[in-house]
């Protein structure tokens, strides 16, 4: 039977018109980038989450030669600007998304749906940073110490608040791992986010919480406030004063947050291993790092595999502390 012609030339057009297409896709990617960037926060303006992100835009827009615009989008414990990145928008890497232990290792044990799932949806580029949760009380508190806290606890179960910045947050499973660990009660009041908890401290509505530790240390400096211990394995460079929970006499409360650069998964190879390139500079320049160590953040940096190997195992070690604490949210 003849070929028919006809079929054959159209075979060979939609041919030649994938292969055109096909190239234009290696050319835009080869050129990128061509146009602005921008760096979805998932959490409010003015926060530690922002202040980093802003720093790292600047730095990576002169890498680049392309303004990096940042879009907060808060909500949802991190999952609202999480979603739009990892659902709404092309994985041409012209969208950027600042991950964290909450949006890709918590919250996944936390909601029934998220709008996204981490592993499936985003491609890791780069960590960027972690930072110790610290517990701060109010300067007019009378709380002095660890073991002032734990008495005052025992003392009057379930009446001493604590604050963070919503259920399922990293600040709430550190208080929960207190709780845990030092025999008490406690009762939790979530905010929208850290700022608003922290100004409750400040102005003396609610005794303590568990914070960034970034975010306290210019109120720590001023007399603001008391950090009373760092959730960490060892102690601040920036409050080399201030003890571990282990050193204060309740061990087993560590509580350090990452953060890292992700794209929409099916961003060109090149193009991720491009963004890794950059991000990676920018987060080993001496310029960068240092005003930002001074504050508290300690800046890392890595390969995609890396930090996609890290969000696995955090994810399972992230089970069994949210089991334990009965948070799940709708």
């Amino acid at each position: 039977m003849p070929l028919d012609r006809r079929l054959f030339a159209q075979l060979g057009l939609a041919a030649c018109a994938a292969c055109a297409l096909g190239l234009a896709a290696a050319a835009e990617s080869a050129a990128y980038p061509t146009r602005p960037l921008t760096l979805v926060v998932p959490y409010p303006a003015g926060g530690v989450a922002d202040q980093f992100a802003r720093s790292f835009a600047q730095g990576l827009s002169e890498r680049l030669g392309e303004p990096v615009v940042i879009d907060n989008r808060a909500g949802a414990n991190g999952n609202i600007g999480s979603a739009y990145v990892a659902r709404n928008q092309p994985a041409d890497g012209y969208t950027l998304l600042l991950g964290s232990l909450s949006t890709l290792a918590i919250n996944p044990q936390i909601y029934a749906s998220m709008g996204y799932e981490p592993q499936k949806d985003l491609q890791p580029i780069t960590l960027t940073h972690q930072m110790p949760n610290v517990l701060l009380v109010g300067a007019q508190t009378p709380y002095r110490s660890v073991a002032d806290v734990v008495a005052a606890a025992k003392a009057q179960p379930g009446k001493l608040v604590f604050g963070s910045a919503g259920n399922g947050n990293t600040m709430h499973l550190a208080g929960v791992l207190f709780e845990k660990n030092s025999g008490t009660q406690l009762v939790h009041a979530p905010y929208k986010g850290g700022p608003p908890a922290l100004t409750d401290v400040l102005g003396g509505q609610i005794p303590m919480m568990f914070n960034n530790l970034p975010a306290v240390t210019g109120h720590r400096q001023a007399g603001k406030v008391r950090v009373l211990a760092v959730a960490d394995t060892k102690r601040s460079a920036v409050m080399p004063d201030v003890p571990t929970f282990a050193e204060a006499g309740v061990p087993g409360v560590v509580s350090v947050v990452w953060n890292g650069i992700l794209v929409r998964r099916g961003t060109p190879a090149d193009i991720v291993q491009r963004l890794n390139r950059e991000s990676v500079a920018v987060l080993q320049q001496p310029a960068f790092r240092q005003p930002l160590e001074a504050q508290g953040y300690e800046v890392l940096n890595s390969t995609p595999d890396e930090f996609e190997a890290l969000i696995r195992k955090d994810g399972t070690a992230m089970r069994a502390l949210v089991k334990d604490a009965g948070v799940k949210m709708d």
